[in-house]
């Protein structure tokens, strides 16, 4: 079931000459205690099951079209792997954000995934999706509003792309805040909702980020879905994939 929430409107506060990043005056709600310990309990669970098939059932099979998938905060390509190979499987041309490690909007990431995104579109001679799961989804959306004419649609997963946020993952984000230089731009990006189809996933249940911050404003061609389940394993959610399928599938808008 779609649903469209219209998450509460921030102050949008300037902080040392930047958009601000997470809250602080208590203007949105952080996950909670229960929550968190959710988040704990799920990755366990996950590691109990590595391995296991998750049967979702006939899904639309793709059309070649190449998809780019952008990994968490402090992840990299090994962590959607499955998710990778799945959408290969389905008839897609996938690509994956590299070896490296999502330390968050450094100067080198930002030009690396516009990089990637104009090799494979000027390889295919096709426009792109992206698929981006947390912060990868923040880049996801940056990206398909610098490039519009090579995107063609966006779908996020637990992404918290309505500033400001807030997570307990704050304190390692703000440590590694110095090698963000490609910060400033990724945010001026986000000023508006890019102007492509999006599919925004979030969970309410979210314990890593706060979930109305993951909402996107309502408007045409844009959608919000909530999936019932942690943050840290809705990759592996067969309804979070299967919404993924079917929105990757979906014919290229005209115009």
């Amino acid at each position: 079931m779609t649903v469209e929430l219209h998450a509460p409107q921030h102050r949008h506060h300037r902080e040392r000459g930047h958009a601000r990043i997470f809250a602080h005056d208590h203007a949105l709600d952080g996950p909670s205690w229960r929550d968190l310990v959710g988040e704990g309990l799920a990755i366990l669970r996950e590691m109990r099951h590595t391995g296991r098939r998750i049967h979702l059932g006939p899904v639309p099979l793709g059309d070649g079209h190449p998809v780019i998938v952008l990994p968490a905060f402090l992840c990299s390509d090994h962590m959607s792997r499955g998710l990778r190979e799945w959408l290969k499987a389905l008839g897609y041309a996938v690509e994956g954000w590299g070896p490296r490690v999502n330390i968050g909007p450094t100067a080198n990431a930002v030009a690396s995934v516009d990089a990637i995104l104009r090799r494979c579109t000027e390889a295919h001679g096709r426009k792109a999706s992206l698929v981006g799961y947390s912060l990868g989804g923040v880049l996801a959306r940056a990206l398909a509003s610098a490039h519009p004419d090579r995107v063609r649609r966006v779908v996020t997963v637990c992404s918290p792309f309505r500033l400001p946020t807030a997570s307990p993952l704050e304190p390692i984000y703000r440590a590694l805040a110095p090698l963000h230089n490609g910060e400033h731009l990724m945010l001026e990006r986000l000023t508006a909702p890019p102007p492509v189809p999006t599919t925004a996933i979030y969970s309410p249940r979210d314990g890593v980020v706060a979930w109305r911050s993951c909402v996107d404003a309502s408007g045409p061609e844009r959608e919000n879905i909530a999936v019932d389940g942690p943050h840290t394993t809705m990759l592996a959610n067969p309804r979070t994939l299967r919404i993924i399928a079917e929105r990757l599938a979906l014919p290229e808008p005209i115009g």
